[in-house]
């Protein structure tokens, strides 16, 4: 909502997004319908397990989906826009201007034989007219941020002179530097120490706050949700099975994925004690389950769980996937 009251356009649609890889063993379900909006200046935390659709989100945002994987259903619409079937010259003109992606592996962003300044100049230059001199500047400002010491001198190094988590750092500094509208980043900060894991997020929620940057934050880490996130999704199997405001979904978990993680967090178990655990697995994305395809592992499975497919179901200021959202709520509160 702005400072006059009106409530402003979401930078980023997601409707029923459905996307498949067809392999030789079937149909994989990555993203199963799911549906989310990111609004300017506000963070989305997408959580979940390893294998849960996070990732594949961010990337069939950016249109990163390659064969065997397609977009098969959903509309993506960026500022009034629909791109999820734009053409690839589209797409490349909002890459790293309007929408940026932050990704786990910094060499997904670094080309290893080039110097830092040029990747990141010709970053700037590719959508602005700009000189390099200029241009330059703007990368040093980057760096500085991110926490680069030296970083005019620093510039001049190639990719392999940097340790794994400076790389990472300069990874997120060229995804800032043209304060693009929208940013995913996809557990940018696992391979960072603590203190520049805080420097990072401090600057990331300062970027949102004073620009109108809207962010995706794909992660398992819960505790970095909590101090960084407005809002939160959390993924199972593909979909979405709980969603909202992320001091009420964490204060208050109505699906028991979510009451799960949350109770699997270490500082929320005693000293001495096993750390909790959600039983089992994942099922396969190729074979789901009839019913919920959480029912294996839930202590809260019934006759219903089993054949009926889950529903989302809006409950308490958020949307929930589940068959008895209430008694979840009300356990966690105990």
């Amino acid at each position: 909502m702005t400072a006059d009251g009106l409530i402003q356009e979401p930078t980023l649609r997601v409707r029923d997004l459905k996307t498949q890889f067809f392999t030789k063993a079937g149909i994989v379900k990555a993203v199963d319908g799911i549906s989310f909006d990111v609004h300017p200046g506000k963070v989305l935390g997408l959580v979940g397990e390893s294998g849960s659709g996070k990732t594949v989100t961010g990337f069939s945002i950016l249109g990163l989906v390659d064969e065997p994987g397609r977009i098969v259903e959903g509309d993506i619409i960026y500022r009034g826009e629909e791109i999820s079937r734009a053409p690839e010259t589209r797409l490349q003109q909002l890459r790293g201007n309007n929408i940026a992606m932050i990704f786990q592996d910094p060499m997904m962003t670094l080309n290893p034989v080039l110097r830092i300044d040029t990747q990141m100049i010709e970053a700037v230059q590719a959508h602005f007219d700009i000189s390099r001199s200029d241009a330059r500047d703007m990368a040093v400002e980057s760096l500085e941020r991110v926490g680069i010491p030296s970083a005019s001198e620093r510039l001049n190094a190639y990719p392999h002179q940097f340790s794994g988590g400076m790389r990472q750092r300069v990874a997120i500094a060229i995804a800032m530097i043209n304060k693009p509208d929208l940013i995913i980043a996809d557990e940018p900060t696992t391979a960072l120490d603590v203190t520049i894991q805080g420097q990072i997020l401090y600057e990331v929620q300062k970027l949102c706050a004073e620009t109108g940057t809207a962010m995706i934050w794909i992660t398992h880490d819960l505790s970095v949700v909590a101090g960084l996130a407005d809002d939160i999704c959390v993924m199972y199997a593909g979909r979405v099975v709980e969603q909202g405001s992320v001091d009420d979904v964490l204060d208050s978990p109505c699906h028991p994925y979510t009451a799960g993680l949350i109770g699997s967090v270490p500082s929320r178990n005693r000293r001495g004690q096993a750390l909790q655990q959600i039983p089992g697995m994942t099922p396969s994305l190729l074979n789901l389950p009839a019913g919920c395809p959480f029912k294996s592992r839930c202590s809260y499975v019934a006759d219903a769980c089993e054949q009926i497919p889950d529903q989302t179901t809006p409950i308490a200021g958020r949307n929930v996937r589940c068959h008895y959202p209430l008694r979840v709520a009300e356990e966690a509160k105990l």
